[in-house]
C-alpha cells in the first residue's frame, strides 16, 4: 500500500489529469503531473510539474525518482520511454497501452476473448482498401490505426468510389463496416490490486461529430440488457492484461447484442457522472486502485444522473446553470476555446 502523503506521477496534463489529482489531493497524496505541453490544467492542481518532451530520459527519470507510482490520463503516452523507470512502478501496466494505442490489435485481442467487434481488415495500401471494401462491404470507416481519438483520423466510406477522392496519411489504417446500431453505452470498471472489480452503472452516451455531447443513467431498457454480456468482456480483458486502475470498454448496441468498438486504459468522458452521481467517482477509486487501496462503492448516489460536455466556444449562462441545484458545473480552466474543444461538463442529478 502506499501510503497518503507520497507522490502519485500522472503523464499528460489535461482535464482527465487534473481531475485525477484533485482525487488524489482529498485522500491525501501529492500529485506530479509530467507533460510535453507548458499550458497544462492539471498542474495547476497539483504540487510539482515537469514540462518535457517524452523520450528526454534525464527528465523522466528525474520524475520518476519523485514518485512512488506512476499512472497516466490519456492513452498515446509512448510506452518506450516509460521502460526506463523502473522500479517505480506504472499502472495500469504498460501492456494496456500497447494494445489500445493500435486499433488492429486491439481488435485482435478483444476478439481473442471471445468480443464482438465490427468486422474488420489492415489496410496498408489503396490495393488493401479497395480488398477490403470489396470483402467486409460499405458503408464503412476507415481510420488510422494510431493516434485517433474525438472522431479524428477518421473517414466515412459510402462507396469505393468515394475512395479516389480522400486525402489520406501515408499511416497505417483499418477498414470497418459500419455498425448499425440503435445506442452507444460504455463499461467502466475498476480493478484493485487484489483482483476485486467494481462497475459503474453504464450510460448510455450519445455523440455529436465524433464527441460525446451526453451520457445519461440509467440507460435504456432495451440497453441494460446488453450490458451484463458486455460486462463479462470487460472483465476478461481486465484480468488478460492484469490490469490496476479504471479501464473502459466502448460498445454499440446492435440488434444481436454489444458490438466492440475501442478500450481506453484510463478514467473516461462517460464516467465524468460519476463525481456526484456515484458513492464512488471513477477517479478516486482509480486513486485507491493504484495505490493499493480497498476500492469504494461504485452504486448510484441519486436516481439517475445526466452528463453534458460544455464544448467548443459557445457562450454560456454560468450563472443560470448554478442557479438549479440539481446542477453541477466544472470548468477546466482551459485559456482559449475552439470548436470540438471540451471546455467542461454539467452534471444534473436526478433526487
Amino acid at each position: 500500500m502506499i501510503p497518503p502523503g507520497e507522490t502519485i506521477g500522472i503523464l499528460g496534463g489535461g482535464q482527465l489529469g487534473r481531475m485525477i489529482a484533485m482525487a488524489a489531493a482529498q485522500l491525501g497524496y501529492r500529485c506530479h503531473i509530467y507533460a510535453p505541453e507548458a499550458d497544462s490544467i492539471a498542474a495547476e492542481v497539483s504540487a510539482q510539474f515537469t514540462c518535457a518532451d517524452w523520450d528526454d530520459r534525464e527528465a523522466m527519470a528525474s520524475f520518476a525518482a519523485d514518485c512512488a507510482v506512476v499512472t497516466y490520463e490519456f492513452e498515446n503516452v509512448p510506452v518506450v520511454p516509460l521502460r526506463s523507470i523502473a522500479p517505480v512502478p506504472v499502472l495500469p501496466h504498460p501492456r494496456a497501452l500497447e494494445t489500445a494505442q493500435d486499433r488492429l490489435a486491439e481488435k485482435l485481442f478483444v476478439s481473442g476473448l471471445g468480443g464482438t467487434p465490427a468486422p474488420f481488415a489492415s489496410v496498408d495500401s489503396d490495393a488493401d482498401i479497395t480488398a477490403a471494401i470489396q470483402q467486409i462491404g460499405a458503408p464503412g470507416v476507415l481510420k488510422t490505426r494510431r493516434d485517433g481519438y474525438d472522431g479524428k483520423g477518421q473517414w466515412r466510406i459510402g462507396s469505393l468510389e468515394e475512395v479516389s477522392s480522400l486525402d489520406l496519411p501515408s499511416t497505417p489504417l483499418i477498414y470497418e463496416q459500419f455498425v448499425t446500431f440503435f445506442g452507444e453505452f460504455s463499461v467502466i470498471l475498476c480493478r484493485g490490486q487484489d483482483g476485486d472489480i467494481r462497475y459503474w452503472d453504464s450510460a448510455e452516451n450519445v455523440h455529436e461529430h465524433g464527441i460525446l455531447s451526453r451520457s445519461t443513467v440509467p440507460a435504456s431498457a432495451a440497453l441494460r440488457e446488453q450490458v451484463p454480456a458486455a460486462r463479462e468482456l470487460a472483465a476478461k480483458v481486465a484480468e488478460a492484461l492484469d490490469y490496476i486502475g479504471v479501464l473502459t470498454l466502448e460498445f454499440f448496441a446492435a440488434e444481436h447484442g454489444p458490438v466492440f468498438n475501442e478500450m481506453a486504459p484510463r478514467v473516461h468522458n462517460s464516467g465524468h457522472w460519476t463525481i456526484e452521481g456515484a458513492l464512488t467517482s471513477q477517479f478516486e477509486n482509480h486513486i485507491r486502485a493504484i495505490c493499493g487501496l480497498p476500492l469504494g462503492d461504485a452504486a448510484l448516489a441519486a436516481e439517475g444522473v445526466v452528463m453534458e460536455n460544455l464544448i467548443g466556444d459557445d457562450a454560456h449562462d454560468w450563472a443560470t446553470i448554478l442557479a438549479d441545484p440539481a446542477n453541477h458545473l466544472h470548468l477546466y480552466g482551459k485559456a482559449a476555446a475552439r470548436p470540438g474543444r471540451k471546455m467542461g461538463h454539467v452534471t444534473r442529478l436526478v433526487l
